[in-house]
C-alpha cells in the first residue's frame, strides 16, 4: 500500500485491534484504586495471572492505605513471595502507603505527576491508574507496547517515556488506553516476541515488520 502517515497508521491499528479484541480490559483483578496500584506494582517482572492468585488474600488482610502503611514489611513479604522481587515490592508497598496517607489523605491521586512521586510507581503504572480508574487519556508502555509499536513502524527505540509521548502524538486520546490493553492481548496471542504470526495478524497490511518479512 502507498505510504501512510503515523496518524493514519495509528487509526488503522486502533480499528484493527478493536475488531480483534472488543473487550479491552486490564487483566489484573481489583476493586478500588489502591488495589490496582498495588497489583500493578506486584506485576513488575511477574505475570498478571500470578498476581491475581496472590492479591485476594493480601487485600483481605489489608484493606486501606492506612492498613498497608502500618503493616510489617515481613508480613507483606509472606503474601507476595511468589511474585518475585518480593522484598523490594513489599518495602515499596508500605512506603507508598505511608506517602498516600501523609501526602494525599490516604487516597490514590489522579495525575501521573502525583502518582510518580510514590515509591515504586513509574509512568507505566501511573498511566494505567489514571486511564482505568479516572478515565483520563493514558498510554501504558509495557513490553508488548514497545515491541508491537516498534514493529508497526512508529519508532525504533526502547525508551518507554519517549515512546509514550510518540504515541500520544498519533493516537486519539479517547482510544489510547483501550489500545494499550489490546496490544497486550495481541502480543500474547499473535505478535509474540520470538515468533510473530504475521500471516494471522490483522495489522500485517500496514506493519513495517510484516512488510520486511514478506520481502525476505
Amino acid at each position: 500500500m502507498e505510504q501512510i502517515t503515523p496518524k493514519q497508521r495509528a487509526k488503522l491499528a486502533v480499528n484493527a485491534l478493536k475488531n480483534d479484541y472488543p473487550d479491552a480490559v486490564c487483566s489484573l483483578t481489583y476493586t478500588d484504586p489502591l488495589q490496582l496500584l498495588i497489583a500493578t506494582r506486584l506485576a513488575a517482572q511477574c505475570t498478571d495471572a500470578r498476581v491475581n492468585m496472590v492479591t485476594p488474600a493480601l487485600f483481605e488482610r489489608f484493606k486501606t492505605a492506612q492498613d498497608f502503611a502500618q503493616a510489617d514489611v515481613a508480613e507483606i513479604e509472606k503474601y507476595i513471595k511468589s511474585c518475585g522481587l518480593y522484598k523490594t515490592k513489599a518495602k515499596d508497598i508500605v512506603t507508598m502507603a505511608k506517602q498516600l496517607c501523609d501526602n494525599f489523605g490516604g487516597e490514590v491521586p489522579d495525575t501521573i505527576e502525583e502518582l510518580t512521586t510514590l515509591a515504586g510507581i513509574g509512568r507505566k503504572t501511573a498511566n494505567l491508574v489514571v486511564g482505568d480508574i479516572f478515565g483520563k487519556s493514558a498510554v501504558v508502555v509495557d513490553t508488548h507496547c514497545i515491541r508491537i509499536t516498534s514493529r508497526l513502524g512508529f519508532h525504533s527505540i526502547k525508551d518507554a517515556k519517549k515512546i509514550e509521548f510518540i504515541l500520544r502524538e498519533v493516537l486519539d486520546a479517547n482510544e489510547s488506553n483501550d489500545f494499550c490493553h489490546r496490544l497486550v492481548l495481541h502480543g500474547r496471542a499473535v505478535c509474540t516476541a520470538r515468533s510473530p504470526k504475521c500471516d494471522e495478524c490483522s495489522m500485517a497490511d500496514f506493519c513495517e515488520y510484516a512488510k520486511n518479512e514478506k520481502t525476505k
